[in-house]
């Protein structure tokens, strides 16, 4: 089940906070609960994806995403992910999450997202996310455009290029 009520907080709370640029960090604060974690006691893979949702869209908020979005209309989609486990995380235990948009290309924007506990990594992220009208995708650069912003790319980190170029040879559709 989406955690709705956790995701109204994170909302609420975003309001609140300082509007960030498009490249900026939003910083969040959670607790793993028993509906969280799986047969091993620890947080469940999947969940772990949908609670990365509680990061992103406070950072769509702060940055002034969310509202162009509602105004045109458009949504945005995961269209893509690689992630990293490397560190536990139990029933009760607390974890700081970092969301941040790394970049664009001609056609999607590029999200890194963490987990962090005792300062120490607990898995990582990379997504890529299309925003889509009635019509198909929207360039990001549009998107910046109704943002009021000129911002150009920074350059992708040679990982971000590297799991690019690496998913671009993956046949689509799956070979049966």
């Amino acid at each position: 089940m989406y955690p709705i009520f956790r995701f109204a907080k994170v909302m609420l709370q975003a309001r609140r906070m300082a509007p960030l640029p498009i490249l900026g960090t939003h910083v969040s604060h959670h607790i793993c609960w028993p509906w969280d974690i799986d047969p091993w006691m620890e947080l469940n893979n999947g969940r772990t994806l949908t609670l990365y949702d509680l990061g992103r869209m406070p950072l769509a908020m702060r940055t002034g995403l969310a509202g162009v979005l509602r105004r045109n209309r458009w949504g945005i989609v995961v269209a893509g992910a690689s992630i990293r486990y490397r560190r536990r995380v139990q029933a009760f235990q607390r974890f700081e999450m970092r969301s941040r948009c790394v970049g664009w290309d001609n056609r999607f924007l590029y999200m890194d997202q963490s987990m962090w506990r005792n300062g120490e990594c607990s898995s990582q992220v990379l997504i890529r996310g299309a925003v889509t009208s009635s019509k198909g995708m929207v360039p990001p650069e549009r998107l910046l455009e109704a943002l009021g912003s000129d911002a150009q790319s920074p350059p992708l980190p040679a990982w971000v290029q590297g799991w690019i170029d690496a998913d671009n040879t993956r046949p689509w559709p799956p070979e049966a």
